[in-house]
């Protein structure tokens, strides 16, 4: 590529988020913030720090939320959840992040501890993710994604229904949301235009999962609904004690989806970086997300 060509590039980079979670471990702790000194200089527009799904993390996401700005000067973005707390509590959480500067919030239902079935809104709680969203709202003026599925989420009674879910966050007072992944790019775009026929305009930005392990990626989809094309069960036939072979394939699955969705305009991006750095580090460079050093 020559030099006009790699500035024509870096010019229509698209915008791009990461995503982390709390860890558990010190060596996972080491990894995570190796991870996110590696990806600051990409200048993301925000940081997301899960939660857990049944909202068992939360200490350790407020740990890393104080962190985060502190030490690199990026923009977190906790999750919250109608988990496992209280209308109140989780209006004390939100004014708490408020104080500390925090501006943007990822609102989800979130999901039952596991072996205890069903979902089931919690009495003194909010109930669901656009209940959530209001009641944010009315803490502040606050920046908020929520969740949206492409495939439908496992739980919902049909695609219409769940799209009507999707609506009321927005109705809530959303500002963007951001898909569960997915690998057809054909979905993405399908929903994208079921979404703007049922009036929805914000962004939906697409959920990208860079793939580090594939039985993991295979528990994780049937987990969300998300499917595994044939084609990419394919791709890593064979490569479960070949982790060389098996990042390269990975870094090009995800570069050919990213190049393929930008083509169709879309301009922001959200990665999924289980903690890890190397694979969202090649796939932002491929799009022209460069570091400063690297630009220069």
């Amino acid at each position: 590529m020559d030099q006009l060509s790699e500035t024509a590039v870096r010019r229509n980079a698209p915008k791009v988020s990461f995503e982390f979670f709390p860890p558990q471990t010190e060596e996972m702790e080491r990894t995570l913030w190796h991870s996110i000194r590696r990806l600051a200089p990409l200048g993301p527009r925000f940081v997301s720090v899960t939660y857990g799904a049944d909202g068992s993390t939360r200490e350790r996401t407020h740990a890393a939320v104080e962190r985060i700005p502190r030490e690199t000067g990026l923009t977190p973005a906790p999750h919250l959840t109608c988990i496992g707390a209280s209308r109140g509590e989780i209006d004390a959480i939100a004014r708490e992040y408020h104080d500390l500067g925090v501006r943007h919030l990822v609102a989800l239902r979130g999901d039952p501890p596991q072996g205890s079935g069903r979902y089931r809104p919690q009495r003194d709680g909010y109930a669901y993710a656009a209940d959530l969203v209001a009641g944010l709202r009315r803490v502040a003026d606050f920046d908020i994604s929520v969740a949206a599925y492409p495939e439908v989420h496992p739980e919902a009674a049909s695609a219409a229904a769940d799209l009507d879910n999707l609506k009321r966050k927005f109705d809530a007072g959303a500002t963007r949301a951001i898909t569960q992944f997915f690998f057809d790019v054909g979905i993405y775009l399908r929903f994208r235009d079921r979404c703007a026929a049922a009036g929805i305009t914000a962004p939906i930005v697409p959920g990208i999962l860079p793939i580090t392990r594939f039985p993991q990626l295979t528990r994780f989809a049937e987990r969300c609904g998300a499917s595994v094309p044939p084609w990419l069960v394919e791709r890593f036939d064979g490569l479960d004690e070949d982790p060389d072979t098996r990042r390269l394939i990975a870094a090009s699955v995800a570069i050919e989806q990213v190049i393929r969705l930008q083509a169709e305009g879309v301009d922001e991006f959200h990665f999924y970086t289980l903690n890890r750095s190397e694979l969202t580090y090649a796939i932002c460079h491929a799009l022209g997300v460069r570091g400063r050093s690297a630009a220069a």
